[in-house]
């Protein structure tokens, strides 16, 4: 007898895989269609640190959006954070205690916390401002301990992170401007959050967007990698440019 060519593959099978393919896409280093030599992960995976074989996802990576990175980046601007926080807390209940009191950053009429710590802005939600700061910041802290304990996060997990991050983001943008342009009096320990807050939100959303947690195209990748710090930079200017020509009386 004659030897006859293989069976072709079920067809029926054949269809199956291509569903589930397209139903479960394969990432690469938090991205779909990455080179080859990227190790595949599904998209339950996407935003977890690993390292791909020879290196490929740290190599691509700016250091902040790698594991350690990212807990130094998370851990330093938290701290920042809660050093402010902690110290309007603490003026604030001295306030409580003694109406009178005059608080460490109250320097002159156009610098002070207590001042601030007066008007509706600083309790916005009918509670003080720097409680939200008081559970936030710890809960960022925490996070950054696990990174360094090497723990992995599944992607909803850095999506709702970024999620947070974004609103105090917003918040501090809101009692930027009140401070500036409402209440026309500065809050030093108030500044310290701002200085924390924004090197959070601008690397945190880098690093989400490096990974492929945050769906964009090559350049924006490359664009949210390169441009992170002059993004910093240009925001602290732009902070720091609208105080001084606000209360140039005060500084001229």
């Amino acid at each position: 007898m004659g030897l006859r060519d293989p069976t072709p593959p079920d067809a029926t099978a054949m269809l199956r895989t291509k569903t589930r393919s397209r139903q479960h896409p394969t990432f690469y280093d938090g991205a779909v269609n990455s080179p080859a030599d990227a190790s595949p992960r599904t998209a339950s995976d996407a935003g977890n640190d690993v390292t791909t074989p020879g290196g490929g996802l740290d190599d691509r990576l700016s250091w902040y959006a790698r594991p350690l990175g990212t807990a130094w980046m998370l851990l330093v601007t938290a701290l920042l954070g809660l050093y402010g926080t902690l110290m309007l807390v603490m003026e604030r209940v001295m306030l409580w205690n003694d109406p009178n009191h005059i608080t460490s950053c109250d320097l002159n009429p156009w610098v002070s916390c207590g001042e601030v710590m007066k008007t509706w802005q600083s309790q916005l939600f009918n509670f003080p401002n720097q409680f939200i700061g008081m559970v936030a910041f710890p809960i960022v802290i925490t996070i950054a301990m696990g990174l360094f304990a090497r723990a992995r996060f599944a992607r909803w997990f850095w999506i709702g992170m970024n999620l947070g991050v974004l609103a105090g983001f917003v918040f501090i943008v809101w009692l930027w401007s009140q401070a500036v342009y409402e209440i026309n009096i500065l809050c030093l320990y108030c500044m310290v959050v701002w200085a924390g807050m924004i090197p959070l939100f601008v690397l945190l959303t880098s690093r989400n967007i490096q990974h492929g947690v945050i769906p964009a195209p090559a350049g924006l990748r490359k664009f949210a990698a390169e441009w992170s710090w002059p993004i910093i930079v240009l925001l602290y200017v732009g902070v720091l440019a609208s105080i001084l020509l606000r209360f140039s009386n005060a500084f001229f």
